[in-house]
């Protein structure tokens, strides 16, 4: 099993947690460059709030779009969308990552941002 088949099975055994749950989730993609966060509505169509560090606001705020400054900016983005489109309560679903370094960091601004899970 090769490293990524390896995270996907970590976040399909997590994605079923959640799913039993039955509350949005905030979900993450982290890359070499980038990091991705948004809030998916219970049934998992729709996306109810969304910010990475591709957006031109994001991008301008920060020097780098790789590093932990870079995501708690994303995290803070997200909390306050999510917030304005009435959520308060989601699962976080790292998508297999280690919960360390930059997808840490993201988890804590959203929740310093108003975000509870």
């Amino acid at each position: 099993m090769d490293k990524k088949s390896a995270r996907l099975k970590r976040a399909l055994k997590l994605r079923c947690k959640i799913k039993k749950l039955e509350v949005n989730r905030l979900t993450i993609h982290r890359t070499s460059q980038h990091i991705y966060a948004q809030v998916l509505s219970v049934d998992g169509k729709s996306t109810l709030a969304s910010a990475s560090t591709v957006q031109a606001d994001i991008k301008g705020s920060v020097n780098n779009t790789s590093n932990i400054k870079a995501a708690i900016e994303v995290g803070k983005k997200v909390a306050e969308r999510a917030i304005a489109a009435g959520v308060t309560e989601v699962a976080f679903d790292r998508s297999g990552f280690k919960y360390h370094g930059r997808v840490k960091a993201l988890a804590d601004a959203a929740r310093e941002a108003g975000l509870k899970f």
